[in-house]
């Protein structure tokens, strides 16, 4: 099994849920989160005055997948994610080693 954690922009996060859906990924996490890359943030005006925003609004999805079906869920996380500027995000997949369903105590696969 492997988890895969995404960052991405805030506004395509219906477009990549509504896209993992069709490749019948169901279960997932959506955290608020901040944070910058090579673009180092950004400046705002309020009130006439410029402000530097160290951290950018961003979206965190966790999952955990079968190894089967890791290549497709990138492959899908990717395309639907991507808008062509930067600050696009970036996917990151590790190993799970165990997964435990609390209420029925199922393991590994069935339990995702």
């Amino acid at each position: 099994m492997k988890r895969v954690e995404a960052i991405i922009k805030p506004f395509k996060l219906e477009c990549v849920k509504d896209a993992l859906g069709e490749i019948g990924i169901t279960g997932m996490t959506i955290t608020e989160v901040k944070g910058y890359g090579r673009q180092q943030g950004h400046s705002e005006l309020y009130r006439g005055a410029e402000y530097i925003v160290d951290f950018v609004p961003k979206v965190k999805i966790d999952l955990v997948v079968n190894d089967d079906e890791i290549e497709k869920v990138v492959q899908v996380i990717q395309e639907s994610a991507k808008s062509g500027k930067i600050g696009d995000g970036k996917i990151f997949v590790s190993t799970i080693e165990e997964v435990v369903r609390i209420r029925t105590g199922e393991t590994g696969s069935e339990a995702v």
